[in-house]
């Protein structure tokens, strides 16, 4: 089943099965026989096929995350000496945010003792990654403390408070934040997301409900829409809104002020595999560290 698992890494990563089959010496049919034979030993369609194009869908992508650990461990078996953990794929889970701000100066730290170890982020929103990690599709995820406490079996470990603030465009004078989220059209964190339900929560219990205008899951989006002049957006701003474009400018909330819990959610029993553990360490170690010195 190697042979069949390499070809799926290979569509996956090439995009059709005729440019798949380029890359690995073998024919389109061939390539579509393997596919079709590890199908039917799997029990599930990896696939959706449209045309010329091959989509792998939710059971192809469980299955590719598997198929590359899987094919990483049986590469390693080629040196009986190396542990079993040594080469073994680290899949992390990160919601989009700490992809471009806490994770590059992390794995930095992390890649100089493990210049080799194949490590696999998977994006997502919290609520997404807390189901996969529950499945034993991730290692680790760094995400939204979720809302409703940590499932059984897994553990939290804090590493920042982030304070939501209303982002405005910079040419707006207004000081009252509440007047100002009423007053214009309103760009939503999308309410699926863990982040999502606490500005939910936030407009429910100030008994607000301003004129909503557009609703995405993206940070630096939303940050952007503000600045092309389409709204205001209740965002967590790390560091106190610090690094926010020149166009944009952050109002408090005062009193009213909330904020949102980035953390690390993980198996509750350990880790028996040391890198792992480190890369825990490198996070909290760039998380402590102010926004103005970290690794970019």
């Amino acid at each position: 089943m190697i042979a069949e698992l390499r070809t799926l890494l290979a569509v996956a990563r090439h995009g059709t099965f005729a440019a798949a089959g380029a890359r690995i010496g073998l024919t389109q049919a061939a390539v579509s026989g393997q596919i079709k034979r590890l199908e039917a030993q799997l029990g599930l369609r990896l696939f959706d096929r449209t045309g010329r194009s091959a989509t792998l869908n939710a059971d192809g992508l469980r299955t590719l995350a598997r198929a590359q650990e899987l094919v990483a461990r049986f590469d390693a078996l080629a040196d009986p000496a190396t542990p079993d953990t040594a080469q073994a794929r680290l899949r992390i889970g990160a919601i989009a945010s700490v992809q471009t701000d806490l994770l590059p100066g992390a794995l930095a730290r992390w890649r100089q003792a493990h210049p080799r170890r194949p490590l696999q982020v998977v994006p997502g929103i919290s609520l997404h990654l807390m189901d996969q990690l529950d499945a034993g599709e991730l290692e680790l995820a760094v995400m939204i403390r979720p809302p409703f406490g940590t499932p059984a079996g897994l553990a939290w470990t804090p590493l920042r408070r982030e304070p939501y603030m209303l982002l405005v465009p910079a040419t707006l004078r207004a000081r009252a934040w509440r007047s100002v989220l009423e007053a214009h059209p309103f760009i939503r964190y999308e309410r699926s997301s863990f982040g999502g339900r606490q500005v939910d929560r936030f407009l429910r219990t100030q008994r607000l409900q301003p004129r909503e205008s557009i609703e995405v899951d993206d940070l630096p989006a939303m940050t952007a829409l503000v600045a092309a002049g389409l709204g205001v957006a209740l965002v967590p701003c790390a560091d106190d809104g610090t690094a926010l474009p020149p166009t944009v400018r952050a109002m408090r909330l005062g009193e009213a002020a909330f904020h949102r819990e980035i953390g690390l959610l993980r198996p509750g029993q350990g880790m028996d595999d040391p890198a792992l553990e480190e890369l825990v360490a490198s996070l909290r170690a760039e998380a402590a560290t102010p926004a103005s010195r970290r690794s970019r």
